[in-house]
């Protein structure tokens, strides 16, 4: 997948109309549809990962690059997950500075909330 597909594709799933990206990176309305070779031009390249929050290299490369810092797709989904989600980082804060009592009985509060049974 070339740059201009894979950040129309990252749009797409987190629901930014294109002409939202472009009028926040300052460029004309259309420019983006406007890219017949696939690539964005070496000085936009910065703008568009800062807006979308990610590295330059995964726009370049037109893909999501795991590089090895997640073990596994999985991984980095959920990672992806509770960066895009402000309720789960408070969630995800404050079970870092949790007892191992205290997450638990959090966990087990959640699952039954969930309508699971905490046991299993």
């Amino acid at each position: 997948m070339n740059s201009v597909e894979f950040v129309k594709q990252i749009c797409k799933e987190r629901g930014i109309p294109i002409s939202k990206l472009e009028r926040a990176c300052d460029f004309a309305n259309g420019y983006i549809r406007s890219l017949r070779n696939g690539k964005f031009p070496s000085d936009r390249v910065g703008k568009i990962a800062s807006y979308l929050n990610i590295p330059v290299t995964d726009l370049i490369e037109g893909s999501e690059s795991n590089d090895g810092y997640y073990f596994d797709d999985e991984t980095a989904k959920m990672a992806q997950t509770i960066f895009e989600d402000r309720d789960l980082r408070i969630l995800f804060d404050a079970a870092r500075d949790s007892s191992p009592d205290d997450l638990k009985m959090a966990a087990d509060l959640l699952k039954r909330l969930k309508g699971t049974n905490p046991d299993a």
